[in-house]
């Protein structure tokens, strides 16, 4: 069934009332209220998007002019694909005074899967895929789908995850409100980073904070120990355990790699928990149900994910015991963490 023939079936004039999927027992009103604290009444940023087609599209050049309705969105994702015929009749009837832009959030997903979803579903308003991460940090992403409706006068509005009356409302006053003589936007806010770090790169001198609020330092010249960054998502191995099996597969394989070669303690370990559908609660339950024995920080606002240039999960990054990388260990790469740890042994024991 293609979306024309799901908008036909669906009730209220094509808008459809779902509720929030919960990875662990999160809300993802909840966590979408949370991050729109953030942003709401604050100046939508100025970036200037590229979609899959190729055609560019301006934010900035838009406020002022016109509504926008973005959503933040990716293709494993069950309430976002339930939520889809809502959106496309959003802009199949948005009209001149609305703007509606599809984001790909990039995470787990791929300009292919994109390509292919669209296809299959037949969605024909504009997509961008946030290869880098730098949109959904502009948004403050937080869940999937996310809602952020931003008024004629470029201010943000609303943020929500529900296709609901709320965000209906939210669409109407934006598209109602006057608009503004002088837009200035949010500067730079969600840029894409200059660089990220990879081999032969030193890891970030600041320490991050542990699960329980203990500090850990990343680079650490009196450790001499190597360090391996485990970057993962706590709901990977149940949630996409049907929407992307191989990727569970790969997450559940991960997880018992790296326990099994954490015991021998002769490296420091540091998982990093994407902030996408978790809380710091979600993260404690995630260590106590799977025995997670490696310290855990919470990446909520993805800021480390992006500076390693880290999309897909599980990947593993490789330092030596002066903090400088040596190795990226790619999902599905079975022996890779193995090879480079002994690769480090042997180096030291010269």
């Amino acid at each position: 069934m293609n979306l024309n023939s799901l908008l036909r079936a669906s009730t209220l004039l094509g808008l459809v009332l779902l509720a929030p999927i919960c990875v662990g027992d999160t809300s993802g009103q909840r966590l979408a209220e949370s991050a729109g604290r953030g942003l709401d009444g604050a100046d939508a940023p100025r970036l200037v998007l590229k979609t899959i087609d190729g055609g560019t599209i301006d934010l900035g050049a838009l406020y002022g002019k016109k509504a926008v309705y973005v959503k933040l969105w990716a293709t494993w994702c069950v309430p976002c694909r339930e939520q889809m015929p809502h959106f496309e009749h959003a802009f199949e009837t948005a009209g001149p005074d609305l703007a509606v832009i599809a984001i790909n959030i990039g995470f787990n997903d791929s300009l292919e899967e994109v390509e292919k979803y669209r296809k299959t579903v037949g969605i024909t308003m504009p997509i961008v895929f946030d290869e880098d991460g730098h949109v959904g940090a502009a948004f403050n992403l937080r869940v999937t789908p996310q809602h952020i409706v931003i008024g004629r006068d470029g201010r943000i509005q609303y943020v929500g995850h529900l296709a609901d009356q709320r965000l209906d409302a939210a669409l109407v006053a934006a598209r109602s409100g006057g608009t503004a003589a002088s837009v200035t936007g949010a500067g730079g806010a969600g840029k894409p980073l200059a660089r990220q770090l990879g081999v032969g790169d030193l890891l970030p001198a600041q320490a991050v904070k542990l699960l329980g609020g203990r500090p850990f330092q990343m680079r650490d010249a009196t450790a001499h120990r190597p360090i391996v960054l485990v970057f993962l998502s706590p709901w990977c191995e149940t949630y996409l355990a049907t929407t992307r099996p191989t990727v569970a597969a790969n997450c559940r394989a991960a997880r018992l790699q790296v326990k099994d070669r954490a015991a021998a303690r002769d490296a420091r370990w540091l998982g990093v928990a994407s902030g996408l559908w978790i809380t710091a609660a979600d993260l404690r339950k995630y260590r106590s149900d799977y025995d997670v024995t490696i310290p855990l920080t919470l990446d909520a606002s993805s800021g480390l994910f992006r500076e390693f240039g880290v999309n897909d999960v599980p990947t593993l990054i490789v330092a030596d015991g002066q903090g400088r990388i040596v190795q990226r260990v790619e999902p599905g790469d079975s022996r890779g963490l193995g090879k480079a740890l002994d690769a480090l042994r042997e180096h030291a024991a010269l």
